[in-house]
C-alpha cells in the first residue's frame, strides 16, 4: 500500500508498504546489477549507510548465475543475504542497448549474449518469469527503450508495442503470483512510461497505462541522450497524468541535482550508477562540491573526505590515506570511496524527506544546490558542475 504523508507542490513525502518492509520515499536505490555493488560493498555495508532498496538486473542475473540457480537458493533476498526490498529492472534497457545484436518482434526480442554471443530471446512473459524466479519485491515491466532522438513515427510504434507488452506482463505476473511454488506471491509490478521527448506520445501513454491499475509507474527512456532541460520538461508533462496515489520512479537518474529536480516534479524512486562508478575512480560527492581524490593536492591532506560525515570512510580515514590506496590499486580505496558516495546519496534522501515533512523543501533544495556548486579541477581547464556533470571551463 502506498500512502502520501505530506506534499509541497508536486513533491511528495510518502511510504510504500511491501512484503519485505516499508520504503520511505523519496528514495535512492543502490545499484547492485549482479546482486552486488561494484567496489567490494557488501549487503552488511549497505545496512550501515541508510540503504532502503537495492536494484538488481534481470538480464544480467539471467545470464549469471542464472535465475534457476537463484530460485533454487530460495530467491535473491536469501541468495545475497538482504532483508530489505529489492527492485529488479526488466532487462529491457540492456537488451535494447545491444542495437547491433537484436531483432524486435511482436513476441519479444531476439538477441545475443554480451558475454559469449549465444542466441537468446526475451519477451514480456519471459521477463516476468525470470523476475518471479528471482523473487524480487518489485518487478519492472518489459518495454522498449527507444532513443531520445528517434523520429516520431518510430517512437509511436514502439510505445504502442510497449503498451501491448505491458498488458502481457500484467497477465503473466497475476498468473505467476497465484502459483503454489512461487517464492514471492506478493511481487509488485511497475509499468514504464515511454515516448522519447514527444509530449503527445508521453502524455497519451501515461493516460493509457494509468488505467491499468498497476502497483507503480516509472518514467523510462530518459538520461539516454536528451538534455537535462528536456528531461525536466518531460517530467513536468507526464507526472500529472500518472496516478498520484501510486509511486513514481525516474529510471537511471542521476546526479544530486537531477534527484532534487525530480523530487520537485513528483518523483518517489531514483537509481543511478554514478555514486559507485565515480567512487571507484576517486570522484567524490560532498556538500561543498565534487572532489577528485587523485589530485596531488590531497597527498598530505589529513582531513576526512568531508568534515562531519558519518560514513565508514570519513569516520576513520584521511584523504591522504585513501588517495594512497587508490594510487596503489588497492580495492580498499575503491570500497571506501563507494561507501562515502552511497552514504552521501542516501543521507541526502533522508534530508529531503525531513525537509518535506517540515514544509521547507524549496529552501532545502536551493541551499543544497548552492552549497554543491563549487569546483575542483581534475585536469587543466576542466570543471565539475554537480548539476550537469563534467564540462570544459
Amino acid at each position: 500500500m502506498y500512502k502520501i504523508l505530506k506534499k509541497e507542490g508536486r513533491a511528495k513525502r510518502a511510504q510504500l508498504e511491501t512484503v519485505h518492509g516499508t520504503i520511505q520515499t523519496p528514495v535512492f536505490m543502490n545499484v547492485a546489477t549482479v546482486a552486488a555493488i561494484k567496489g567490494g560493498v557488501s549487503t552488511e555495508d549497505l545496512e550501515q549507510i541508510n540503504n532502503q532498496v537495492v536494484l538488481a538486473n534481470t538480464y544480467h542475473l539471467h545470464l549469471r548465475p542464472g535465475d534457476d540457480v537463484i530460485y533454487k537458493m530460495g530467491g535473491l533476498h536469501k541468495f545475497m543475504g538482504c532483508n530489505k526490498p529489492i527492485l529488479t529492472d526488466s532487462g529491457g534497457f540492456q537488451v535494447f542497448s545491444l542495437a547491433q545484436n537484436r531483432r524486435i518482434k511482436e513476441e519479444g526480442v531476439y538477441f545475443r549474449s554480451h558475454i559469449d554471443g549465444h542466441k537468446l530471446f526475451m519477451g514480456p512473459e519471459e521477463s516476468m518469469r525470470i523476475q518471479s524466479h528471482i523473487a524480487s519485491t518489485i518487478a519492472m515491466a518489459f518495454d522498449e527503450c527507444p532513443s531520445a532522438r528517434a523520429d516520431h513515427d518510430y517512437v509511436k510504434a514502439s510505445v504502442d508495442r510497449t503498451t501491448r507488452w505491458l498488458k502481457r506482463c500484467q497477465n503473466e505476473m497475476n498468473r505467476l503470483n497465484g502459483l503454489e511454488n512461487t517464492i514471492n506471491k506478493h511481487q509488485l509490478l511497475f509499468g514504464i512510461n515511454q515516448g522519447a521527448i514527444f509530449d503527445d506520445l508521453r502524455i497519451e501513454h501515461a493516460k493509457v497505462i494509468s488505467d491499468m491499475n498497476l502497483d507503480g509507474y516509472a518514467v523510462g527512456g530518459l538520461a539516454v541522450g536528451e538534455s537535462h532541460e528536456e528531461m525536466y520538461h518531460v517530467l513536468e508533462q507526464v507526472v500529472p497524468y500518472l496516478p498520484e496515489d501510486k509511486p513514481t520512479y525516474l529510471m537511471g537518474v542521476g546526479t544530486p541535482a537531477n534527484i532534487l529536480e525530480g523530487v520537485e516534479r513528483g518523483i518517489d524512486f531514483f537509481d543511478c550508477v554514478y555514486p559507485s562508478r565515480n567512487g571507484r575512480h576517486g570522484h567524490l560527492y560532498t556538500n561543498r562540491g565534487h572532489i577528485n581524490l587523485m589530485n596531488a593536492k590531497y597527498e598530505l591532506d589529513d582531513r576526512p573526505i568531508e568534515e562531519g560525515c558519518q560514513c565508514p570512510a570519513c569516520k576513520r580515514y584521511s584523504r591522504s590515506y585513501i588517495r594512497h590506496l587508490l594510487k596503489s590499486g588497492e580495492m580498499l580505496g575503491m570500497r571506501l570511496c563507494v561507501l562515502h558516495n552511497l552514504y552521501f546519496y542516501n543521507t541526502m534522501m533522508l534530508e529531503i524527506r525531513l525537509a518535506l515533512e517540515e514544509g521547507r523543501f524549496a529552501q532545502y533544495k536551493k541551499a543544497k544546490l548552492d552549497g554543491m556548486m563549487e569546483y575542483d579541477s581534475i585536469t587543466s581547464g576542466t570543471k565539475y558542475d554537480i548539476a550537469k556533470g563534467w564540462k570544459k571551463g
